[in-house]
């Protein structure tokens, strides 16, 4: 497309929209109105750019998923050459280069931990929920090929969020998305979220968390040798409101897992590569995990991939000669090597760019930019952790964090005020959130900041 389209065109694109497609986490009723449909014709750096030339500060990483920027030349690249050799082989009984390459790539960054056996096995899938997926069922069948048939528990975090599959969603304490599909639905244990923001009067972050910890070591203590694994979001529940918690939890929970025999499952899908100051949330902790999910940035943004990293230990359990007891879980597009390619050129920046040093200077820039909203009538909390900032509104923190993406009413109001000035936030419930990507500069997060204080100002009174 050489042109803009004109007024005309664009409402002929709406309407053809309309009358097709079913957007995700959406209600369509909203559209064409309180909710404008945005066409986006491309992407450079941290900015999108819609068909009518109208421009996007992506304030959110598209989802969360963005890291170096739009169109980054280097991974486009890579795409672009792969696809030009290999598309797609089934990845049952096959391999390839890209697919290889970044499993040792992954394995050889993953969070390491003094005395524990690192993690020593890659296993690909789609996306995030499909990764969550793959986690819970090789925990309890590794458990289960090992002759322990009673851990089928499993222990999430209240105010979690892991995903729309089903066993996914079952790890979930989101009301909103879990409460039609409960009957469908395992039933987790569901512990006390450490979370900062509701500590008691006086109390520190750790001292909150250490606390929860406690309330976790109960549960474990309440059905022994019954759970398989204990699942969570390091440091930041994110679409939980961006709740964010103290590193002394992963530890205990670290500890605890293991007095008990169960499984650790890390989610770092939202948290991993570099969002919150290390590669991987859990490195704060020094600890590692038996299963790590990764997925959103794992391609920077390009491709749908996830992948599950896993111990030697769960993967012996499942060598055997009988079909049963392999772990048969499958995906089409497993290994994609066009998404493996992706990855693999995603991984190598952050040593050419030096990125986490990069962003320990942006996320610096974003708590100066960020000190003044904490002033501001309709705001309760100001939150960071390394590269997502988080804005608690009065009008929030009544709530439980719950999520419930630009759901009406103040939140609505906040997006729709900011997409009008050219920036893309798109708040939780009443919770507004600064997720940029790795490629940020100092004008853009001046805009960001500006047009946060006129939103918090203008749609939250």
């Amino acid at each position: 497309m050489s042109t803009f389209i004109t007024p005309q065109d664009l409402a002929e694109w709406h309407r053809r929209d309309l009358a097709v497609l079913w957007h995700p986490c959406t209600q369509m009723r909203e559209h064409p109105n309180s909710l404008p449909l945005i066409p986006i014709r491309r992407g450079r750096g941290a900015w999108l750019e819609g068909v009518d030339g109208t421009r996007y500060l992506d304030a959110i990483s598209s989802w969360w998923t963005n890291l170096f920027g739009h169109a980054e030349p280097r991974i486009a690249e890579a795409v672009a050459s792969q696809a030009r050799e290999l598309e797609h082989v089934i990845f049952a009984g096959f391999s390839h280069e890209p697919g290889l390459r970044l499993a040792e790539s992954l394995l050889a960054v993953a969070p390491r931990q003094t005395g524990r056996a690192p993690l020593a096995r890659v296993f690909y899938a789609d996306n995030g929920s499909a990764a969550i997926e793959v986690a819970l069922k090789m925990s309890f069948h590794s458990h289960r090929n090992r002759g322990d048939e009673r851990r089928t528990r499993f222990v999430a975090l209240s105010n979690s969020y892991h995903g729309e599959t089903l066993g996914a969603l079952s790890m979930g304490d989101i009301p909103l998305y879990r409460r039609t599909y409960a009957p469908l639905l395992l039933q987790p244990l569901f512990a006390p979220s450490p979370d900062a923001f509701t500590a008691e009067p006086g109390e520190s972050a750790e001292a909150c968390a250490l606390r929860r910890a406690d309330a976790l070591a109960d549960i474990f203590a309440a059905h022994p040798g019954e759970i398989s694994a204990l699942i969570l979001e390091p440091l930041v529940q994110c679409a939980g409101g961006m709740r964010m918690h103290h590193p002394a939890y992963l530890q205990r929970a670290r500890a605890i897992c293991d007095a008990h025999g169960a499984h650790l499952i890390a989610d770092e899908i939202a948290v991993g590569f570099g969002r919150t100051g290390t590669l991987f949330a859990c490195e704060q902790a020094a600890i590692a995990p038996d299963f790590l999910c990764l997925s959103k940035g794992l391609t920077g943004g390009f491709m749908p991939l996830s992948a599950v990293l896993t111990t030697e230990h769960v993967y012996e359990a499942f060598l055997d000669d009988s079909r049963e007891r392999a772990f048969l879980h499958s995906h089409s597009y497993s290994g994609n090597p066009l998404a493996c390619a992706a990855a693999v050129a995603s991984l190598a920046i952050f040593d050419e760019d030096d990125v986490l040093v990069r962003n320990r200077g942006i996320a610096a820039r974003m708590t100066a930019l960020a000190a003044p909203l904490a002033n501001h009538p309709n705001v309760a909390e100001v939150r960071q952790t390394g590269m997502i900032l988080a804005i608690e509104t009065r009008a929030a923190s009544g709530g439980n964090g719950t999520a419930v993406e630009i759901a009406g009413g103040m939140g609505l109001r906040a997006y729709r005020h900011a997409i009008a000035r050219g920036v893309l936030l798109r708040p939780l419930g009443d919770v507004l959130y600064w997720m940029p990507p790795y490629c940020v500069g100092e004008e853009e997060l001046r805009l960001l900041a500006d047009v946060t204080a006129t939103a918090l100002t203008e749609a939250f009174t």
